[in-house]
């Protein structure tokens, strides 16, 4: 089925779905790191501890991201969304279910291996049925996938595990993802895309090979999701420890925070469809990052409350990166690759991310957080000599 013979509405419908079906793991993966303060003061465990349990789902989906990448590649997008987001579901309630640590550690870690399916396959559903003139738009749309499910997770994983407990705080992914799974089984159409026996010779060649353009991507995205990382482990604690504020008050802020994070997503994806690049926008954003952490550092280390205004713009900034990088990975590896290339971005992300938390946890009960602030400003600063130069990236073969 050519991708033009289906109508406008029912090609935005399935980015909906796929932005829903993400946005599900998503409360699934991130909402672990709501459970911190809850950890922290009922279970007794410090912050580096508890920000490894939290780390548990992003372990599990580094295991999996390629594997569920070259299942994509092979039998195609609606078959790993229903089914990855049934398993992420199960995982969730079994998690649930148990008073264990070690075995909510493992739930976790289980559900993140199931959660790594929709990142791959919801990223090849956009490129495979909007125009290169319209991916930098709809990719940023799909990638608010990240800030909003970290946002509903907010408004109501703190609030329920700090008045019922860990296990009923961990009902709500569960719940959201099994709906996910039965909405992708109805509403996803695969893309088009030509038999293998068919493909032009240069859609089946591995595109790592004989030139560095991924592998730089990919590096320049493992170093700016450092402070992204930071951000999303710490915020709510950072707001509830250092500030004083309530769960519920500290998790509607982050809520707008990742709710203005996903509309910044939306931003730069629509600038670099103007632009006609993907990369230069990411240069950018590599500087203001850069600054908003240095910003962050210092107004804490103060003492102001402008580092509450500081923290949200932070917020914002860090992961406005997110969908150019994906897109133009999409775009480069082509129709046969693509699922194994966004496998690799986000292992190498989430890899990164899973490591961090932990050490910038500990990191900030040996120095504190104005430190740990401005250590992460290090990292976008690192990045911007990678950032390969301009291509006409919209023209590469998955175009």
């Amino acid at each position: 089925m050519p991708a033009d013979t289906i109508s406008s509405l029912r090609r935005w419908s399935i980015l909906i779905i796929a932005l829903t079906a993400t946005m599900c793991a998503n409360v699934f993966i991130h909402g672990a790191a709501f459970l911190i303060p809850t950890l922290h003061a009922t279970r007794g465990l410090d912050l580096a501890d508890a920000a490894l349990l939290s780390a548990m789902p992003s372990f599990g989906m580094v295991l999996t991201l390629i594997a569920w990448g070259y299942v994509v590649d092979r039998v195609g997008e609606r078959m790993v969304l229903t089914v990855g987001s049934a398993l992420t579901g199960a995982a969730a309630f079994a998690a649930a279910s148990v008073d264990s640590l070690v075995a909510i550690g493992a739930f976790l870690l289980l559900g993140g291996m199931a959660a790594a399916s929709s990142n791959s396959a919801s990223g090849r559903l956009v490129v495979g049925w909007f125009p290169p003139q319209q991916r930098g738009l709809v990719m940023g749309i799909r990638q608010t996938a990240q800030p909003l499910g970290v946002a509903l997770g907010a408004l109501v994983i703190p609030w329920v595990a700090q008045s019922q407990g860990v296990g009923p705080a961990l009902l709500f992914p569960a719940v959201v993802c099994a709906l996910a799974a039965v909405v992708c089984a109805i509403g996803v159409l695969d893309p088009p895309r030509q038999p293998r026996a068919e493909a032009p010779a240069e859609h089946l060649i591995n595109p790592y090979r004989g030139s560095a353009m991924l592998w730089r991507i990919h590096a320049v995205s493992v170093l700016l999701v450092v402070p992204q990382s930071m951000i999303w482990t710490f915020t709510l604690v950072w707001l509830m420890s250092e500030r004083g504020w309530s769960a519920a008050s500290a998790g509607a802020l982050v809520t707008i925070a990742q709710v203005l994070g996903a509309a910044g997503r939306i931003a730069a994806g629509r600038w670099s469809d103007r632009v006609g690049s993907r990369l230069r926008p990411i240069r950018m954003i590599a500087v203001a990052a850069t600054l908003a952490m240095l910003a962050l550092a210092l107004t804490d280390w103060l003492g102001s409350p402008v580092s509450v205004a500081a923290m949200v713009a932070a917020s914002v900034i860090v992961v406005s990166d997110n969908g150019l990088a994906f897109t133009a990975i999409a775009e480069i590896a082509g129709p046969f690759w693509s699922g194994r290339a966004l496998g690799t971005q986000n292992t190498s992300q989430i890899l990164t991310g899973g490591i961090a938390a932990p050490l910038f946890g500990g990191l900030i009960a040996a120095a504190g957080y104005p430190l740990a602030f401005a250590a992460c400003a290090l990292f976008p600063l690192l990045a911007l000599p990678l950032v390969p130069a301009d291509t006409t990236d919209t023209d590469a073969p998955g175009s």
